[in-house]
């Protein structure tokens, strides 16, 4: 075995893994403050993409079309949060997922609608060849653009990682997780957590959707990424932000491995399907994730 190629597609792994735990974590702060499975967490990755890359089309500078999107995502937030789920407060879980799904063909076609169905590319300014460093000092060819992108959902992550563990945002939600009314009780502006919650998830589709847009083009496929979050869920836990870390890096770094060791002896392509077949084995095992908390309930 060629030391220096493993740990290349190790690396590699590990840097998809930081960005599959950013969009993860859309996923973990919804469930968190509201119960909600967020099917629509990869259309709206989708639409921050289409929104920002379409003004840049316009004759936009880049940092404005960031700003002008954030602004839109935000506004996108907030009004699902408003206009769809509040109404369903206290419905069951089914009928709330229910309703996610419906959105996310919603959103996606009003994308379509507005900007088109075309594939786009996303420029940006980050080069997509080999880091010198490691390239000359240990003969590992890693992407520059990987260990940006990556870098940059760590910062986001840890950010936000400690800002709904140190503040008092972040003591509300965990409030508002464990009992909503009790978190009523105690003066915890409920919907205020869940805007707040609703504001930064489309944050974080934003920043998910402009890198892996630059990185695969700006298009429909865009809507699958994110269900790559779902076996990242399953090992983390999905109400764990720590488990939406440390699951991504394991999904990022099996798939790349079992695609270059494995895929050869059962035909290859295995790197889609793997993940999945990872999440179920370790349903059997420890259903509620890593970090997430066993419930039970008396019958």
């Amino acid at each position: 075995m060629n030391i220096n190629f493993f740990f290349e597609v190790l690396i590699g792994g590990l840097l998809s893994g930081v960005m599959y735990a950013l969009v993860a974590l859309g996923y973990v702060l919804i469930y968190k403050a509201s119960g909600v499975f967020n099917f629509a967490q990869g259309s709206m990755l989708f639409f921050a993409a289409l929104t920002c890359v379409s003004l840049t089309e316009f004759g936009w500078p880049l940092w404005v079309a960031i700003i002008a999107t954030m602004a839109v995502m935000w506004v996108l937030a907030l009004s699902i949060e408003r206009v769809v789920l509040r109404p369903l407060v206290n419905q069951s879980e089914i009928s709330l997922f229910m309703a996610t799904i419906g959105l996310s063909f919603f959103i996606e076609g009003l994308a379509q609608l507005l900007w088109g169905a075309e594939v786009k590319r996303l420029d940006l300014g980050i080069e997509d060849v080999p880091l010198e460093s490691l390239m000359n000092n240990f003969n590992i060819l890693v992407s520059k653009f990987d260990v940006t992108s990556a870098a940059i959902c760590a910062l986001l992550v840890t950010a936000l990682a400690l800002f709904f563990s140190r503040t008092s945002v972040g003591r509300a939600l965990r409030a508002v997780a464990d009992d909503h009314q009790a978190a009523l009780a105690v003066g915890i502006p409920l919907q205020q957590i869940w805007g707040i919650v609703w504001g930064v998830a489309g944050f974080v589709a934003l920043v998910a959707g402009m890198l892996w847009g630059a990185r695969n083009g700006v298009q429909f496929s865009l809507t699958f990424v994110a269900l790559k979050a779902l076996p990242v869920l399953i090992l983390g836990g999905f109400t764990s932000v720590p488990g939406a870390i440390i699951g991504g890096l394991i999904i990022g770094a099996s798939e790349k491995l079992a695609e270059v060791y494995i895929g050869p002896f059962v035909g290859g392509g295995i790197e889609g399907w793997f993940p999945y077949v990872l999440a179920l084995l370790f349903l059997l095992v420890r259903p509620e994730g890593l970090f997430g908390e066993k419930i039970i309930r008396r019958v």
